[in-house]
């Protein structure tokens, strides 16, 4: 059978009520893939560093140059997804993962394997929006909450497995065949997708804006990358960078409101005008800080001080991602049927709790109250996370789930990196001041970590204080901005 050509028109799908569309098993698919690469890498850096005789902190680029990717790439998606049918963008999505992947397994030097990585990333910062945009487009109201759910098992799942699968592989070969495993996959996902897939809704043309592009990609870029340099850099030098990264947003976003007047904007930020939608954003961004601040300390706190190995501690840390991700369709049909108040609050005060309990670590506790804690944390995350995505983007009207989807993801990569740097300098600092008044170097860093959790728990207290502000469910039928008075409280 030949595959149908990218630019076939779009057909309007028939929704089954109470069945996710093909379209979306299909995305879903296919981002399972490429977020599981995302930290399938996380095992392999002794090795490479072996294998391509480079320090530590040059194999690191290899995460850190990722994550600047995304960054600078997904502000452009939201205009990118508006201008390209759904099968060229899941085309050019998966052909960038591809091509990264292939070049990756076969990179005879570092510098050939960070390309494929950026390769690799480019794709992958594309691929969550696209998903986002075109399950708002063809998914009734009632149906959302189950079928976001659903994504919990890519969004969720796959960064938890990529930590014990990567340590399973490299039981059995180089860091080469991480990539060799995921290719073939992908290839075929690739290939059924094309020949699967329709266009939904209709491209409409536009030309770019380059100073918008410009100031995106130099102004997310370098504030993800100024604040990767907090953890063991110049701290003058990461707060330069830092500065600079938002300056250049500051302008970017003073050229979008001026594009949105008299030009097409790269990032359309009338999305902000819907409260619901704003309040949502606020609510992720923090979470995802506090949540990326956990996930980089346990792991530290489980191999530095407790001596585990990195397949070990994958495979501790994988019960509460799996919980995460099953626990998701659950979740999105209580939300389909009582909305997200009664979920999104008890979900954020478990989160709360989960990262209280970790400020109490110490050099004995129990492994199955460490894994207990974990699960508590990623499945109250389950619970916040799905009705938070669908509430965000029911709230904005359909000409900017593009831009709104955009905007969250852009925000998740930024909140990602600063609660990274927030908790890795906070540990440092404490650490250092810890062993100056005369601490082992063991008891420093314990004694820093559980400074870094706390800070993760208070921060968790603004997510059950935006909790609060949220509606049970979010309604933008007519394509106007929510005005409070009209919000449903309950």
């Amino acid at each position: 059978m030949s595959i149908p050509q990218l630019d076939s028109p779009a057909k309007a799908e028939a929704v089954v009520p109470g069945r996710t569309p093909a379209v979306i098993r299909l995305l879903v698919l296919a981002t399972f893939v490429v977020i599981l690469n995302e930290t399938i890498m996380i095992n392999a850096i002794p090795p490479l560093m072996e294998a391509l005789h480079i320090t530590e902190q040059t194999a690191q680029w290899l995460s850190t140059a990722f994550m600047l990717t995304m960054a600078a790439v997904i502000p452009i998606t939201g205009w990118f997804l508006q201008r390209v049918s759904t099968r060229h963008a899941y085309a050019t999505a998966m052909g960038l993962f591809l091509l990264g992947t292939a070049a990756a397994m076969v990179a005879p030097s570092f510098e050939v394997l960070l390309g494929a990585r950026i390769i690799q990333a480019s794709g992958t910062a594309v691929m969550m929006p696209l998903l986002m945009t075109t399950l708002m487009q063809v998914v009734p109201e009632g149906d959302r909450g189950r079928v976001m759910g659903n994504l919990s098992l890519a969004i969720s799942v796959a960064p938890a497995m990529g930590p014990a699968v990567s340590g399973l592989i490299l039981q059995f070969g180089s860091w080469r065949l991480l990539f060799a495993v995921v290719l073939p996959i992908a290839a075929l996902i690739t290939w059924g997708g094309l020949r699967q897939l329709k266009n939904v809704g209709e491209p409409k043309p536009g030309t770019i804006d380059w100073l918008s592009v410009v100031t995106a990609a130099a102004g997310f870029g370098g504030l993800v990358y100024g604040l990767s340099r907090f953890e063991g850099g110049d701290l003058r030098v990461a707060a330069a960078i830092v500065a600079a990264g938002l300056a250049a947003i500051a302008i970017f976003v003073f050229r979008q409101l001026w594009l949105q007047k008299h030009g097409v904007p790269l990032m359309d930020l009338r999305t902000l005008r819907h409260r619901t939608y704003t309040v949502s954003l606020i609510l992720m961004s923090v979470a995802f800080m506090a949540m990326l601040g956990s996930m980089i300390l346990l792991p530290l706190y489980l191999q530095n001080v407790r001596g585990l190995s990195a397949l070990e501690t994958g495979l501790l840390v994988m019960p509460g991602g799996l919980a995460m991700g099953l626990l998701g369709p659950t979740v999105g049909r209580l939300f389909d049927r009582f909305g997200g108040r009664v979920l999104v609050i008890p979900g954020a005060i478990g989160i709360t709790l989960a990262l209280t309990g970790f400020t109490q670590v110490t050099m004995t506790m129990p492994y199955w109250q460490l894994l207990a804690l974990h699960a508590l944390l990623m499945i109250c995350l389950a619970v916040t996370f799905t009705p938070v995505f669908t509430l965000a983007l029911g709230a904005v009207p359909a000409h900017l789930y593009s831009h709104g989807s955009s905007i969250l993801s852009t925000l998740q990569q930024v909140a990602a990196a600063f609660g990274t740097a927030l908790v890795i300098t906070v540990m440092s600092a404490r650490a250092d001041a810890a062993k100056s008044a005369g601490a082992t170097d063991m008891l420093a860093l314990l004694d820093g970590m559980r400074l870094a959790f706390i800070i993760g728990a208070v921060l968790s207290v603004v997510v059950v204080v935006t909790a609060l502000l949220l509606p049970a469910r979010a309604h933008s039928s007519s394509g106007e901005p929510e005005e409070a008075g009209h919000m449903s409280p309950a």
